[in-house]
């Protein structure tokens, strides 16, 4: 392939996105209403690094102003899914923890995802599903790296 020519380029980040789109759509469809993809992310992020971040620290890593995220957790916190405690390191900011409720959301809709994860493993190949993974992975990380 031409490095020169970013066509391909564009055509992965343009597959992403639609992938992005439908997954979003199946996961917000199997949700209680009221919940949106965000909200299952923020959740999903906290278990994956970890809980105890700032609300600063959370919309960096998904790059979108503090605003936005203090409302998203303003949601999850109402719901009983998250607690804002005082940060240990800092008292003038705050730290976001997971509850054991928010634990149990997220793998409750984990659980709801189920046949449409098996679905698509009837589908596609584990292991054609790993190379890609292993590849996106890298992608990811060089992105992040480099943003």
């Amino acid at each position: 392939m031409d490095k020169n020519n970013p066509s391909t380029y564009f055509e992965l980040f343009n597959e992403i996105a639609i992938i992005q789109q439908l997954s979003r759509a199946s996961l917000e469809e199997k949700l209680p209403n009221g919940f949106l993809q965000p909200h299952f992310a923020v959740l999903n992020h906290l278990i994956r690094v970890h809980d105890g971040r700032t609300p600063l620290e959370i919309s960096k890593a998904f790059q979108v102003p503090k605003t936005t995220m203090t409302h998203t957790l303003s949601g999850l916190e109402k719901h009983g899914l998250i607690e804002m405690l005082p940060n240990p390191k800092d008292g003038r900011s705050k730290c976001v923890w997971l509850t054991d409720k928010g634990r149990a959301f997220r793998g409750e809709s984990i659980e709801k995802l189920e046949d449409y994860i098996t679905d698509i493993a009837e589908h596609f190949d584990l292991q054609k599903i790993a190379t890609t993974l292993e590849t996106l992975k890298e992608l990811r990380i060089y992105l992040d790296e480099n943003r």
